[in-house]
């Protein structure tokens, strides 16, 4: 079979097979090709959440959304979520689950009597080093990208005359092909290096190192992977791979570090300023440029991402607190508030990867929208504060 790539590592047999995974042709695929080998190992491209999550009709029934608020986790689970939305979206047009030829090759190995073997990096770990890659541009494109949703534009296109461009399962058949891989990875390559790193690149090492562990402890493996994974690991065939290296989470850049501080340390050092030096500068004038774009940011903010009135009023006395204080945030703060307002029920939770799909079950869902709240008061004040910092520059 072409979805096929077969090697041997130290002797032992390796079947890998690259899959859509939303194909319906990639589960035939990995039944027969499981049923035939009846290998020892079956490995999948997963981490223990993603399986959690596969393998689970409800795996969002117990998210704590008030714990991810306060963990600051919010904007790795929207992009998650994202993630899941677009696979869902796809799947929809194919009538295939997404990650179905996953669960295909988890229940064929049981049946053939196989061990499972979850080889893929945790996905919070790759979403983050994802975001670290990313600058505050495409950070904002990607938040932009997460609340503006796709659907209602094919719907528009729809309600003009103008067919919805379905996915097709030929057109995702032939994204499985040599030819159609490179050029796909080359201008993923071109157009967004920061984030073909992490989530291709490196997974392509850990993915090959974790057969490779496997095939020290079995007699025959069979390896399900996404087809775009294929390329990159038998690349990195046989060579050494620091899975400690790649695990490990980003750690904020320097830069990033001493605007979180100096800023703060700015406001605060133009408040004691003109506390010293009334006659050169007002400590009300400070207070206002302190006060007035920090508050006006998180509010106005708060209240376009649909913030309860009491969210809004949180916003607005949290953000100058936490413009001079770099260990509070107004996101967290008015995260809390609002899911306290909205209160999230063990349904909302379930809905939530459907709700995601559509920019109206996005804006609806009780938790999405708690997200979005929190989210858009931490740019409001991270706003506020560097025009007030600019504000306190021309009173000096």
């Amino acid at each position: 079979m072409s979805a096929v790539t077969e090697f041997d590592v130290h002797g032992v047999p390796i079947h890998l097979i690259g899959t859509a995974h939303v194909s319906a042709r990639s589960v035939d695929e990995v039944r027969e090709v499981i049923r035939a080998v009846k290998p020892e190992v079956v490995c999948v491209e997963l981490c223990q959440g993603r399986f959690d999550a596969l393998t689970s009709d409800n795996a969002f029934r117990n998210l704590d959304v008030f714990k991810v608020i306060r963990e600051g986790k919010t904007l790795y689970l929207l992009a998650h979520l994202a993630l899941a939305s677009y696979q869902r979206k796809m799947g929809q047009e194919l009538g295939v689950k997404p990650g179905a030829e996953l669960l295909a090759a988890i229940e064929e190995a049981k049946a053939v009597g196989a061990r499972v073997e979850l080889i893929d990096r945790s996905i919070h770990t790759t979403l983050k080093r994802t975001w670290a890659n990313l600058g505050l541009w495409k950070r904002s494109m990607l938040l932009a990208s997460l609340v503006a949703g796709g659907d209602e534009e094919e719907e528009a296109e729809a309600d003009d005359g103008k067919a919805a461009k379905p996915t097709g399962a030929a057109a995702v058949e032939a994204m499985k092909e040599p030819k159609a891989l490179s050029e796909m990875l080359s201008e993923l390559s071109r157009t967004l290096p920061e984030v073909k790193t992490p989530l291709i690149d490196e997974r392509d090492q850990y993915l090959v190192a974790g057969i490779e562990d496997a095939a020290a402890k079995a007699k025959s493996v069979v390896a399900v992977v996404g087809a775009a994974h294929v390329p990159g690991m038998m690349a990195h065939r046989g060579q050494p791979v620091d899975k400690a290296k790649l695990d490990a989470l980003p750690r904020p850049g320097i830069l990033w570090t001493a605007v979180k501080w100096l800023i703060p340390a700015f406001l605060v050092f133009g408040l004691v300023w003109g506390a010293l030096h009334p006659d050169s500068m007002k400590v009300k004038d400070v207070l206002m440029a302190l006060v007035l774009p920090t508050s006006i940011g998180a509010g106005v903010l708060t209240l376009f991402g649909g913030g309860k009135p009491l969210s809004v009023l949180t916003a607005v006395v949290v953000a100058p607190i936490a413009a001079i204080h770099p260990l509070l945030g107004t996101a967290m703060v008015v995260g809390v508030v609002e899911a306290w307002l909205r209160k999230p029920t063990v349904l909302d939770c379930e809905r939530l990867p459907d709700d995601v799909t559509t920019l109206k079950g996005f804006w609806k869902n009780p938790v999405s929208r708690t997200l979005l709240v929190a989210i858009l008061s931490g740019l409001g004040t991270a706003i506020g504060m560097w025009v007030g910092a600019a504000w306190i520059a021309t009173l000096l």
